[in-house]
């Protein structure tokens, strides 16, 4: 049975005609909305900040994790320690440096790493891959692969457990807007790849349902001489993503969406200029993303709308309350915009609730909660 959801616009007391212009004198816009952005939504205006608390207790609280301090080094994707999950996602991260001597294949989910430092070599069924900072590398469920780090590299690995990554319908915008295709790269099968075919023992760690099996070959299994299809591992980097902007309204972060799986979407912000309209908001708006818990990994840059975040930090908001600018972001955004916006950032909005691990609990900033307090307060 089809369905749809009740939709009327109305209004009531002093409200602004557009959402996220031209606001009442001396309020504070938040939005309510459904469905991460893209279904129905109220815009409220208060006298007060929503985010103006002065006491918190119970377990439902923004978080900031310092991921950079997690015990990270490892041999083996399969091992790295795992920080955020649900029944459809787990994030990981993961160091290291130098060659795998094995293989590793996913046989629960579709792997998308994140590479948020160093560069290398990617080695996998369909043939031999360049890495650098700022790349995903999205590798389908059964495919074997492995590193040769040429510099130290840290990874943030996002599993789909339910299904595959796909792209985001971009309806009247062309299919050449956020990012051409032909930006893709895949995999080829070149000299280099050709030169690791050998007939040494090799091991394929395979990991299902959570467990690892190790089965060993007398060759190395990376031995394909050819291949077709559109099943396979592709490489995409922030740099060729761009973004879509507006001098005159600050666009939803929904319009930033990369990838789509089963159960939640993955954004990247990237570099941007700042709306120009003198009636346009400069920061994100407050809001409420009550179908959603949000995630975001802080890649680099300067991250405007968030105080004391650094580089490879984290931040868990789940749904159920307001979030948004911080108090010094506000004020500066208000007094002395800013014209340009240079963060990168991936977001990962998961549908279902995120349960934090033991070794992300260990990282958590404790003080992150109070850090929308206004100054003095």
């Amino acid at each position: 049975m089809s369905r749809q959801w009740i939709r009327f616009p109305l209004r009531e007391g002093e409200c602004s005609r557009q959402a996220h212009c031209d606001l009442p004198q001396g309020t504070y816009e938040r939005e309510m909305g459904r469905e991460g952005f893209f279904g129905p939504t109220a815009h409220l205006h208060h006298k007060h900040p929503p985010t103006g608390w002065i006491d918190w207790e119970g377990p439902l609280r923004p978080h900031a994790f310092n991921f950079n301090d997690i015990p990270s080094e490892r041999d083996c994707p399969l091992a790295a320690p795992l920080t955020l999950h649900n029944a459809d996602v787990k994030l990981r991260v993961w160091r290291t440096h130098g060659a795998m001597r094995h293989l590793v294949r996913n046989a629960d989910g579709d792997e998308l790493l994140f590479v948020h430092e160093g560069s290398g070599h990617f080695y996998c069924d369909f043939g031999h891959l360049e890495y650098r900072d700022g790349d995903y590398l999205l590798i389908p469920r059964g495919t074997a692969w492995r590193i040769e780090a040429s510099a130290p590299s840290y990874f943030l690995l996002i599993e789909n457990s339910d299904g595959a990554y796909q792209l985001p319908d971009k309806g009247l915008l062309g299919p050449q807007a956020i990012f051409d295709l032909a930006v893709l790269e895949h995999p080829h099968i070149d000299d280099a790849f050709k030169a690791q075919q050998d007939e040494n023992t090799w091991q394929i760690r395979i990991k299902r349902r959570g467990q690892i099996s190790t089965v060993t070959y007398p060759y190395n299994p990376l031995d394909v001489v050819g291949w077709h299809g559109d099943n396979t591992v592709v490489r995409l980097n922030w740099r060729d993503i761009r973004p879509l902007v507006s001098h005159r309204y600050h666009l939803p972060p929904s319009v930033h969406t990369t990838f789509v799986a089963n159960g939640f979407v993955i954004c990247t912000f990237t570099p941007r200029p700042v709306e120009s309209d003198p009636g346009a908001l400069k920061v994100p708006f407050f809001h409420n993303n009550d179908d959603y818990d949000e995630v975001l990994f802080y890649h680099r840059g300067n991250f405007f709308s968030r105080d004391n975040i650094e580089q490879g930090m984290v931040t868990l908001h789940p749904c159920g309350f307001p979030h948004g600018p911080h108090p010094k972001a506000l004020k500066k955004s208000q007094e002395d915009p800013a014209t340009f916006i240079d963060e990168v950032a991936v977001m990962i909005d998961t549908r279902r609730a995120l349960e934090v691990s033991d070794a992300a609990a260990a990282v958590d900033v404790a003080e992150y909660v109070n850090s929308w307090r206004a100054p003095g307060m």
